[in-house]
């Protein structure tokens, strides 16, 4: 799995330090750091980190828990550094997001395990997008949400969960921006996505009542990778 890089918020340069030398041995590539919430803040948004390592007490009036909140609106993940806290700042972390806690004093062995964890974990979870042009706009779509795919002439139909798309590419262009993993050809007009599939019947696949074609000759291969 490739490892995250990281961007640490720490009020004590001599912790900050020791958190860099520990990661970097461990292969991390940190790719800066700050002491207060406002040059946080500012320089996520221009670097772009994959984690934060975020304590809660920082420089200035706004301190982990106000830098948290704006992680969370937009699904920045972090975890805290923590020490003991008040019962007062504990009720505000409650409100938060956080992957985990990383609780100080920690080892080294410690902090990289901690990391490797929530990290697995977000992986677990993390949503695919697929960018789909179609019908004058680029759509961001999740693609757990596609139910199926279905040919027309040169043009396909991506249906999701809440709406129905014609691209103005093939279904064999359009299926070739997608995780091979979760979909299956069960017609050669149809493609569908394996997670969303609720029945099967002898010619039919049913997804959310909804019936798909499914030929003789792709029956077989989609009850092997059902059962796989």
């Amino acid at each position: 799995m490739k490892k995250p890089r990281i961007y640490i918020v720490e009020d004590d340069p001599i912790i900050s330090a020791t958190i860099e030398t520990a990661l970097k041995k461990q292969g991390y590539k940190i790719i800066g750091d700050s002491e207060n919430y406002t040059t946080a803040l500012h320089q996520i948004h221009e670097l772009r980190p994959d984690l934060i390592l975020l304590d809660i007490q920082l420089e200035g009036n706004k301190d982990g828990v106000d830098l948290a909140t704006e992680l969370d609106k937009e699904d920045i993940p972090y975890l805290y550094l923590t020490s003991q806290t008040d019962p007062e700042t504990i009720t505000r972390v409650k409100k938060t997001k956080p992957l985990g806690y990383i609780v100080k004093p920690f080892t080294e062995n410690g902090l990289r395990s901690n990391i490797e964890l929530a990290w697995h974990n977000l992986s677990l979870t993390a949503k695919e997008y697929v960018l789909i042009k179609a019908e004058g706009y680029i759509h961001k779509i999740d693609q757990a949400t596609i139910q199926y795919l279905k040919a027309f002439d040169n043009y396909c139909y991506i249906v999701t969960t809440t709406k129905t798309l014609l691209v103005p590419h093939t279904l064999k262009h359009t299926v070739g921006k997608l995780n091979s993993a979760h979909f299956i050809k069960t017609h050669r007009s149809y493609i569908v996505n394996k997670h969303h599939i609720v029945s099967i019947t002898q010619d039919k696949v049913i997804l959310n009542k909804e019936p798909i074609p499914l030929s003789a000759a792709n029956r077989p291969v989609l009850l092997k990778l059902l059962e796989s």
